[in-house]
């Protein structure tokens, strides 16, 4: 799994446009089927959490999802090492537009430095598994002071084969306006990039922000498996 390599060779002026213009960006076949399936088997494999949550118990919704405990496997931590920096100018850019007073470091062992200043020690790459019934409600994942704007999920089911329904569900807040809902259905080992909380938008006095929060619709039959990737850690 040379996620080096893999991520060189996309093209990423077009993602970054994707990103700048509407919060996300679709990335076609990142992963391979046996990837997938490696990753879906992990699920199983509980020495390697360091928490499960049922989402009914806290209100998130219907499913399970479990987050990986450091040293992380290598192929997760390749993952957040090597995809990061493509991410950190859109990032620097969004707080710039909108007179953030942060910039992010050009690697990613230096925002989890700064994460772990502020005792956010806990990693968060996560696997989600819904069964028939399953959704997720709209939410964002911050997890402290410090978070970087842009996460990742990759789809590790096939959607029409393996389940139906549980689409991937972004919504715009828009300002003095009503929400507005974006629907994807990313096809297995797709990699999706989006917003974690918020993306600048050019109106006619400058930048202003708009919120987003993300979902998952409810899975109407068979079993759906996603890999998260957030990139800044967690409050202990």
């Amino acid at each position: 799994m040379n996620f080096k390599e893999r991520f060189a060779t996309q093209d990423w002026s077009a993602i970054t446009a994707s990103l700048h213009e509407k919060g996300f960006a679709l990335i076609r076949g990142v992963l391979t089927t046996e990837e997938c399936t490696f990753f879906q088997a992990s699920y199983d494999h509980s020495g390697g959490y360091r928490k499960v949550v049922i989402m009914e118990r806290y209100r998130f919704g219907k499913g399970a999802y479990k987050y990986f405990r450091y040293p992380l496997p290598e192929p997760l931590a390749a993952i957040r090492t090597h995809l990061y920096p493509y991410l950190v100018p859109v990032a620097n850019s969004w707080f710039k537009a909108l007179e953030i007073d942060m910039q992010f470091p050009a690697n990613h062992s230096e925002l989890l430095a700064q994460c772990h200043v502020h005792q956010q020690l806990e990693p968060t790459p996560l696997i989600l598994k819904y069964d028939a019934g399953g959704y997720n409600t709209l939410h964002q994942d911050l997890y402290g002071l410090i978070y970087f704007p842009i996460q990742a999920v990759f789809m590790l089911s096939q959607p029409g084969t393996d389940f139906t329904g549980g689409e991937f569900v972004l919504t715009q807040q828009i300002p003095r306006s009503q929400s507005r809902a974006i629907v994807l259905q990313p096809e297995q080992g797709d990699l999706l990039l989006f917003t974690t909380n918020f993306k600048p938008v050019k109106g006619t006095k400058g930048y202003y922000r708009v919120n987003m929060k993300h979902g998952v619709s409810e899975v109407r039959d068979g079993t759906r498996y996603t890999l998260g990737i957030i990139f800044h850690d967690a409050l202990s």
